[in-house]
């Protein structure tokens, strides 16, 4: 799993107030039948959590989405793509997590989504800043408390009412 150092530096300052009754490991799953899902959920603490978006019909895809819990802003970027548009085939998933833990490997007020995105820049396609208005799985899971107004995770079978399509940006 990535993110050693974020996970054992900061988890501490991360750590969600409220009991979750969503164990992070449920949120792995198969979002559509049998071709997309999430997964590789990760607390990167204070509130922000990151995961993997996959895709695998008539292609492969992979998205890295990294979620402030509280305000529901995020950042979308593909790392991985194969057969999925006249675009060369790429993998650079494990570049661009390390890119996101040098973003997140020191304070806070310095990881910004713009700065991410500088980062991700060179190791991703399609970045694109997204708001959701439906509170994702890890967020359910990890920090309960920061929901606020937005709608609360629940498991169902169609993606789009848990707020978990590519470019959700509601």
């Amino acid at each position: 799993m990535r993110f050693p150092v974020i996970i054992c530096g900061l988890s501490l300052l991360g750590a969600p107030s409220l009991a979750s009754d969503i164990p992070l490991e449920s949120c792995t799953r198969t979002t559509h039948i049998s071709h997309a899902g999430e997964a590789a959920h990760v607390d990167l603490g204070e509130g922000r959590v990151i995961w993997r978006d996959w895709w695998a019909q008539e292609g492969t895809a992979t998205d890295l989405v990294v979620v402030d819990c509280a305000s529901g802003q995020g950042l979308r970027a593909r790392v991985a793509e194969a057969n999925m548009s006249a675009a060369l085939p790429f993998d650079k998933t494990d570049r661009a997590l390390k890119a996101v833990d040098r973003v997140h490997a020191g304070a806070r007020v310095f990881a910004t989504f713009e700065r991410l995105e500088e980062a991700l820049d060179r190791d991703a396609r399609r970045i694109e800043h997204i708001v959701l208005t439906k509170e994702p799985c890890a967020c359910a899971a990890l920090y309960p408390e920061t929901r606020g107004k937005k709608m609360s995770f629940e498991f169902e079978s169609l993606p789009e009412r848990a707020g978990l399509v590519a470019g959700d940006t509601q």
